[in-house]
């Protein structure tokens, strides 16, 4: 999944290109008019945050699934959206993090469970992959689907493994897929519902929020935040935690336990399917794994300091914090970005930024750090989903040709299992969370 090219410098212009960022802003500022909505459903209340009206409108703009949108945007200025995702994360990722030194002691309290909590991917495997098997008839795309929710380093493991071109890869980039598509907002409504249920201690959700993706992570803490808001702090503080701890363990537990067990329970699963030649498809992922060339330094930081700007005005509408007075909250946070940024470019272990620039924003919100009190005060400022409804306004806008083609093809079988998966993981991390405190 590494393309070492580095973007042209003539093409640095439309990674600014204004109809882009002025649409992701106007969405994001609508979204966040109009606000949350809670809908009682009789189990628990459905939370519609900002951020799925962001996603929706966004999509609806995309000429990649309206070709009439590219009146508003031609297809060219929308891909480079996708540049703007990851760095468009990294705010919200600092953001959380300063939430974890104020509640440090009851994080370390919490140890074990936060740690064995990562073994709640086994959950994953024994919701979906009987249904992936038997309803559906997959082969073992199903080992590569159902293993874990399938991010980065889950589909490189599949991918050393087995290879992108064998069934297993077909199944991890399905889910893959599906998760960059539609995850945030899955979890985002799955957690408000089970917390309205008030059946679970809502530090497990906390932690089983953290699945090792900023999006996700964000999405489902800040349902649960807004379904239990007198606990907004703690559920920030270990969710945060919870994902910095999954870029460290979640690997492991993939190689170790999850893929082991999933290769175990298929042979099991599969002696009772009634056709037992293994499934074929002619969808090709492998296009899928062709990446763009990727930003020099420059680049980045500068399309990072757009992005600020963007989320802002996001905060302006959503807090009520005008960009002047937001302004030292947002330095903060963007200096958190740029030290891990750095620290990723500079320290020669195989550590994503994000995980930097949590450990930094973590580390100046501790009582030792000489100015936590400043930062813990002005970064109070910034809304945690104010900064998170612009990420999937550029995450809408980012959707290629190629996403639509795949779930067209393949997107209902697919999109189960990988609803099935997300639950899953969740779930099982979450009782398991629940058990341990």
């Amino acid at each position: 999944m590494n393309n070492n090219s580095v973007l042209s410098p003539t093409m640095t212009k439309h990674l600014l290109d204004w109809k882009l960022h002025l649409l992701v802003i106007a969405v994001s500022l609508l979204a966040e008019w109009i606000g949350i909505i809670k809908i009682p459903i009789g189990i628990g209340i459905l939370v519609l945050l900002p951020l799925l009206y962001a996603f929706i409108f966004a999509i609806l703009l995309n000429p990649n699934v309206i070709p009439s949108m590219k009146a508003v945007i031609t297809k060219k200025r929308a891909k480079f959206a996708s540049y703007a995702i990851l760095l468009s994360i990294m705010p919200f990722i600092a953001k959380f993090g300063v939430g974890v030194g104020p509640n440090i002691e009851q994080i370390i309290a919490a140890g074990p469970a936060l740690l064995l909590q990562e073994l709640g991917n086994v959950a994953t495997v024994l919701i979906a992959l009987p249904v992936a098997v038997l309803v559906f008839g997959m082969g073992r795309e199903a080992i590569g689907a159902t293993h874990s929710v399938a991010r980065e380093p889950n589909v490189a493991l599949i991918a050393d493994k087995y290879g992108l071109q064998s069934a297993e890869g077909i199944g991890v980039m399905g889910v893959y897929v599906m998760g960059t598509l539609f995850g945030a907002i899955y979890f985002s409504l799955m957690a408000g519902i089970i917390a309205s249920m008030d059946i679970m201690d809502v530090r497990a959700l906390a932690m089983a929020c953290g699945i090792g993706s900023g999006s996700m992570m964000g999405a489902c803490s800040a349902a649960l935040a807004e379904t239990v808001p007198d606990q907004a702090e703690t559920i920030t503080a270990f969710a945060a935690t919870s994902n910095l701890l999954t870029y460290a363990t979640g690997l492991f537990v993939s190689l170790f336990v999850a893929l082991p067990f999933t290769e175990f329970l298929y042979k099991v699963v599969s002696k009772f399917k009634k056709n037992t030649a293994d499934a074929t498809t002619d969808t090709d992922f492998g296009a899928v794994m062709e990446e763009p060339a990727v930003l020099s330094m420059g680049q980045t930081f500068i399309l990072l300091a757009v992005i600020c700007v963007v989320l802002l005005l996001s905060n302006w509408v959503g807090q009520g914090v005008d960009p002047i007075d937001g302004l030292p909250a947002m330095l903060i946070l963007f200096a958190c970005c740029v030290v891990g940024i750095l620290l990723k470019r500079v320290i020669p272990f195989n550590v994503p930024a994000i995980a930097w620039i949590s450990i930094v924003a973590i580390l100046i919100s501790l009582p030792q750090f000489p100015f936590n009190a400043y930062v813990l005060e002005e970064t109070a400022k910034m809304g945690v989903l104010q900064l998170l409804t612009p990420v999937l306004a550029y995450a809408g806008f980012a959707i290629s040709q190629m996403e639509v083609d795949l779930f067209k093809k393949s997107g209902f079988k697919i999109a189960v299992v990988a609803i099935l998966t997300f639950t899953g993981t969740f779930i099982g991390s979450a009782m398991i969370a629940q058990v341990m405190l």
